[in-house]
C-alpha cells in the first residue's frame, strides 16, 4: 500500500511539473527543407512568435563543413524548380534594400547566416523582427531557402550568397 501511495504522489508531482512548463500559445509555422541545385542538404525549420518577431530554429545536414550559408525567407511558397528559383526573391514587403538583419533597413526575409560544423551539420536559433505567422509580414505560404555561400549583408539585391541549395515551403 505504501508503494502505491508513493507512486500516486510521484505521478501527481510529475503532472504538476508538466503543467508548469511554459509553452508558447498561438500559431506556429514550419518547413521541411529539401535539397536543390544538386546538393544533399536536408533539414527542418520552425517559426515561433516572440513579441514583434519570430524565433527561428533549424536543424540542417549536408552543408559544406565549417562554412556559413545564406538563410532567407523568400516571397513565394514554391520550391518546385530544381534550383529553387520558383521561390522568387527575398521576402521584402517594405521595399527595403538588402542589408544586415540587425540593421534598421533590410528585407524582412533577411536572417543571420547558418554556420555548419565540421560534419556539415547545423543547429540554428535566431530571433528575427519584422516577421510573423499572421498579418502582412506572415511567413506562412512563403519559402525558406539555404544558399551555398554566406550572405555578405551588403551586395544587392540578395547578399551574393550563391545558388539555392535547399528550399522548404512554410506551412
Amino acid at each position: 500500500m505504501q508503494k502505491k501511495t508513493q507512486m500516486l504522489v510521484l505521478a501527481g508531482l510529475l503532472s504538476g511539473l508538466a503543467a508548469c512548463q511554459s509553452t508558447p500559445d498561438g500559431p506556429k509555422a514550419g518547413a521541411m527543407l529539401e535539397a536543390r541545385s544538386g546538393s544533399s542538404v536536408a533539414g527542418d525549420v520552425s517559426f515561433t512568435p516572440d513579441g514583434d518577431g519570430l524565433i527561428v530554429r533549424a536543424r540542417l545536414s549536408g552543408l559544406k563543413p565549417n562554412a556559413e550559408h545564406g538563410f532567407h525567407i523568400h516571397e513565394k511558397g514554391d520550391c518546385s524548380a530544381p534550383d529553387a528559383s520558383s521561390a522568387g526573391g527575398h521576402f521584402n514587403p517594405g521595399s527595403a534594400a538588402h542589408g544586415h538583419y540587425g540593421s534598421g533597413s533590410h528585407h524582412a526575409g533577411d536572417m543571420p547566416n547558418v554556420k555548419a560544423d565540421a560534419d556539415g551539420k547545423a543547429v540554428y536559433e535566431a530571433r528575427v523582427a519584422m516577421l510573423g505567422v499572421s498579418g502582412a509580414n506572415s511567413v506562412i505560404g512563403r519559402s525558406v531557402v539555404v544558399h551555398r555561400d554566406p550572405d555578405d549583408y551588403k551586395s544587392q539585391p540578395a547578399g551574393n550568397s550563391g545558388p539555392r541549395i535547399a528550399c522548404g515551403v512554410i506551412r
